[in-house]
């Protein structure tokens, strides 16, 4: 009840913060005394209409300001340190208040305590750039986006993050691939400004700028990108206990990236299966197989059904290929590749 009450005090009080603020333009003084105001009146109507009684126990210690309900909030997790959210909020108010190094350590804590959560994990990278230094994301804040990625390939945060790692580790090549993967998942706005820094990327790895259509490659109304076999090893197919539900991914990817191009998703009970990997297989308009020169062809048994690998699942070996091409690709899924 402690933790949930401080929780809601901060949330408020913040809430209030940021409808008022245009007040600061007009009067820096009043803001703090209508948030404060507010805080009150609902209050006041909250015991009238509500149940006070609920709340008895924290009302009379109830903090009037962001930095006593801070205080507040520390104090219930010394309390009860297993709250992630509770650690996640004092994050956050850390780093509204530039108590960065804080913030940051507030956000490992409630990734210890949610390791699996993509925005939260990309809460945390972004608070260990802000707080360094020199404002250069570290290895472990790439590992945080990474792990982000391979939960939620469409992140968008992550995935401007990870570009801005690789843009201040010298991967300019690396960023601009990274970038051109958010251009389809943004408003046109943002796309035109994400459009300014992928070309300056480009430029600085010798690439040109980005077309706005590839041009000169194979659509998919033309004949397949890729024809792909994918079947069991015959030996562990007649010992392996794989779940009925268990699914089949079948994956091209840029080499060298965890995130996919194209994929397709079959039933276990579909193996031996033949399938076709062209542009209507793409996950982003912006990135196409036609528009590629190069991919890394898998197949994976997912037993969570999860498209990432996760423990327990079962890969190909990873076969390269130059496109276009017009050959079969066979996978075959075997404990020998894993």
């Amino acid at each position: 009840m402690a933790v949930f009450v401080a929780i809601s005090v901060v949330l408020a009080l913040a809430v209030l913060a940021a409808v008022l603020w245009p007040l600061r333009r007009q009067s820096p003084v009043l803001l703090p005394v209508a948030v404060l105001g507010m805080a009150l009146a609902s209050f006041a109507l909250y015991s009238i209409v509500g149940t006070p009684a609920a709340l008895a126990p924290a009302a009379t210690q109830a903090p009037t300001t962001l930095d006593e309900a801070i205080v507040a909030l520390e104090a219930t997790l010394k309390r009860n340190p297993n709250e992630p959210e509770g650690w996640r909020l004092l994050g956050r108010s850390y780093a509204a208040q530039e108590r960065l190094a804080e913030a940051q350590d507030a956000f490992a804590e409630a990734v210890k305590l949610m390791p699996d959560e993509p925005t939260l994990l990309v809460e945390a990278a972004q608070s260990r750039l802000y707080a360094n230094p020199q404002r250069l994301m570290d290895a472990e804040g790439v590992a945080l986006l990474e792990r982000a990625l391979a939960i939620d390939p469409g992140h968008q945060r992550a995935l401007w993050f990870l570009g801005v790692a690789q843009r201040q580790a010298q991967q300019p090549a690396e960023a601009a691939r990274t970038w051109e993967s958010l251009m389809s998942l943004v408003d046109p706005a943002a796309a035109r400004s994400l459009r300014v820094q992928i070309d300056a990327a480009r430029t600085d790895a010798g690439l040109p700028p980005l077309a706005t259509e590839p041009e000169g490659r194979a659509t998919a109304t033309d004949s397949p990108v890729l024809t792909v076999k994918v079947a069991l090893d015959d030996e562990f197919a007649s010992r392996a206990d794989l779940p009925d539900d268990a699914v089949v991914f079948v994956i091209a990817r840029v080499p060298g990236s965890p995130m996919p191009v194209a994929v397709e998703r079959h039933a276990l009970r579909d193996l031996p299966l033949s399938v076709t990997l062209d542009d209507s297989d793409s996950l982003m308009p912006t990135r196409k197989l036609s528009s590629l020169d190069e991919v890394e062809v898998l197949s994976r048994i997912s037993v969570s059904g999860d498209a990432s690998r996760q423990e327990g699942d079962l890969e190909s070996a990873v076969v390269t290929v130059m496109l276009p091409t017009t050959e079969e690709i066979r996978l075959v899924l075997g404990p020998a590749n894993n």
